[in-house]
């Protein structure tokens, strides 16, 4: 009987322990990757934007080119 008893104990103990710390751990690793898969995704789209905006602004500014009449020639005074 007594053995029964200290089994049962024993069950329980693992029982929680499994249910109360294991369970909850495994399931907050499983969302931080999402969240971190997430972070990554919108980081690389951001990324990728802001490269097509850099390439369009320096094809935009390459087209345009100054004239010669905003350039004033330096002479050294001696």
């Amino acid at each position: 009987m007594l053995k029964i008893i200290i089994w049962s104990c024993v069950l329980y103990l693992i029982y929680k322990f499994v249910f109360d710390l294991v369970v909850p751990i495994g399931k907050a690793t499983s969302e931080m990757k999402q969240k971190i898969n997430a972070m990554q995704q919108a980081q690389q789209q951001a990324a990728e934007s802001q490269n097509n905006f850099n390439a369009t602004s320096k094809a935009a500014s390459s087209k345009t080119k100054p004239a010669d009449e905003e350039y004033i020639d330096f002479e050294e005074m001696k």
